[in-house]
């Protein structure tokens, strides 16, 4: 219970009676990321080629992944089975 109600405060669902404190000044805060403007003309070359290799990798299992399927599909249906109760 005492888990649930330390929750409840932390994400300030709960009003308090103590006026809140004043938020911090933004001049002294600082964020984790930094937007800036992309850059067109010159390609980051090492994001590209990751990006492309991992397509084509991926494309590369899924094709060899297909061929062993089809090879396995093939190689069960040759056996002739006159049973009807095989899956």
């Amino acid at each position: 219970m005492a888990a649930g109600l330390r929750a409840v405060r932390r994400w300030g669902l709960v009003v308090a009676a103590v006026p809140a404190p004043p938020p911090p000044s933004l001049a002294f805060t600082r964020s984790a990321f930094v937007v800036k403007k992309m850059n067109n003309a010159q390609p980051n070359w090492l994001r590209v080629g990751l990006a492309f290799s991992t397509s084509a990798a991926l494309w590369a299992f899924l094709i060899k992944q297909h061929n062993e399927d089809v090879m396995e599909y093939e190689r069960r249906n040759k056996r002739g089975h006159k049973c009807t109760g095989c899956s």
